[in-house]
């Protein structure tokens, strides 16, 4: 399964980004094809309003079927669960570590936004 993980830096050593309709990279993994790309999130950076969506739809269009960040908004966790794709919640660890607990079933599975928009 392809996992997207919000990154500061976009490399396995980075932190996981706190923000995922602002982060600077968007990790993407399949453990299953041992392949991984960065996405580049600098056009949803820079917008004044709905980077959230963007973002969002920038995953979607990726294939992912879950996405890992530090906190997500309404407005992209709504985009997210619209399209069937699992929001998990990690804090103060790298990319790596984030998919090392999120494959063993211990990273935080949200059933909402965690944050208000604009945060």
């Amino acid at each position: 399964m392809k996992v997207a993980v919000a990154s500061i830096d976009g490399t396995l050593e980075g932190k996981v980004d706190e923000r995922f309709g602002r982060c600077r990279k968007l990790v993407i993994c399949d453990p299953g094809a041992n392949r991984v790309e960065v996405l580049d999130n600098n056009t949803s950076m820079e917008l004044a309003q709905g980077a959230g969506i963007q973002t969002a739809q920038n995953v979607l269009n990726s294939g992912v079927k879950a996405v890992i960040s530090g906190h997500f908004g309404p407005k992209a966790f709504q985009v997210l669960r619209g399209a069937g794709i699992e929001a998990y919640s990690a804090i103060n660890m790298t990319v790596k570590e984030a998919l090392a607990q999120f494959q063993e079933g211990k990273l935080t599975k949200l059933t909402g936004a965690d944050v208000s928009s604009h945060w």
